[in-house]
């Protein structure tokens, strides 16, 4: 399959939203919540005025369609993120289209974030995945760590070679 990853551009932020949706993980024999989960705080804050400096973002895109989509933010503030480090961490969001997935594109999404990043100079980069989440094995391959189990999710951490 032939993609291209290229930067998010600032006409197309408002994909965010849709692609944070697709992100919940919605096991087998489940419902997915109605859409109006995105207004929670917690939830809000991975899209809400995206594009501030600290916000990265890269899409897969093929045949000028946008398939798959990647950022990281700092999430400090009042209301902290699922992934929630420290206030000097980037936190991951990521979102492949379900018939685009198992294909190469999130792995490489993924890594090109993360060159990103360490050219930026950050020293690691975090996410929470449920337990239950197939994409769990994804940010173990790319180099990811566990460092709590919080439950139902992973909080994953992944350290930049220094």
């Amino acid at each position: 399959m032939q993609y291209n990853l290229r930067p998010l551009q600032k006409e197309e932020y408002g994909v965010l939203e849709d692609f944070l949706y697709d992100a919940i993980f919605v096991p087998d024999g489940e419902e997915p919540p109605l859409r109006s989960v995105l207004l929670e705080p917690s939830i809000q804050n991975y899209c809400k005025d995206y594009g501030r400096d600290g916000d990265f973002c890269l899409v897969a895109e093929t045949e000028g369609n946008l398939v798959g989509v990647v950022w990281a933010r700092i999430l400090a503030g009042p209301v902290k993120g699922y992934g929630y480090v420290d206030d000097a961490t980037p936190e991951f969001a990521i979102s492949i289209q379900k018939e685009y997935r198992n294909k190469g594109i999130g792995t490489a999404l993924l890594l090109a974030l993360l060159d990103l990043l360490q050219a930026k100079g950050y020293k690691q980069a975090s996410l929470s995945v449920q337990k239950e989440n197939p994409a769990v094995n994804l940010y173990t391959r790319v180099g990811f760590a566990i460092i709590d189990d919080k439950g139902e999710d992973y909080l994953m951490l992944y350290s930049f070679a220094q």
